[in-house]
């Protein structure tokens, strides 16, 4: 089963966290990876720039709205995620359970859908 491992990131969080921390929290993502190509678990994964680089697209009545920045104004947002093919959902939580963002983050685990609505497995 395939799952989406989101990290929700909180720069105010982050910033409060010394440089070791921060250094250590790189180097976690990197043990991360490399224990996920490992095991054969990792298909992806994808860090996000900044909201602040986002543009948000609307259409209403056949008319595109673009307007810059995020929809929703909010100290967490999403900063990245892993993709992951793994037995269970229980296995997904614990790999996002791993991921060093998780002491300071939300996480949220979610299984992919096929476009006929179906989980992808």
């Amino acid at each position: 089963m395939k799952y989406l491992l989101m990290i929700y990131f909180n720069q105010e969080t982050f910033d409060s966290l010394s440089e070791e921390e921060r250094q250590g929290v790189f180097q976690g993502h990197m043990d991360f990876m490399n224990s996920l190509n490992e095991s054969g678990e990792l298909i992806d994964n994808v860090a996000l720039a900044d909201p602040s680089h986002s543009v948000t697209v609307r259409v209403r009545n056949s008319v595109p709205a673009i307007t810059d920045g995020p929809y929703v104004e909010s100290k967490e947002y999403l900063a990245g995620y892993y993709m992951v093919d793994c037995e269970t959902k229980e296995r997904a939580a614990e790999l996002a359970a791993m991921i060093p963002d998780a002491r300071f983050s939300t996480l949220e685990v979610r299984p992919l859908m096929s476009t006929d609505g179906a989980d992808v497995g």
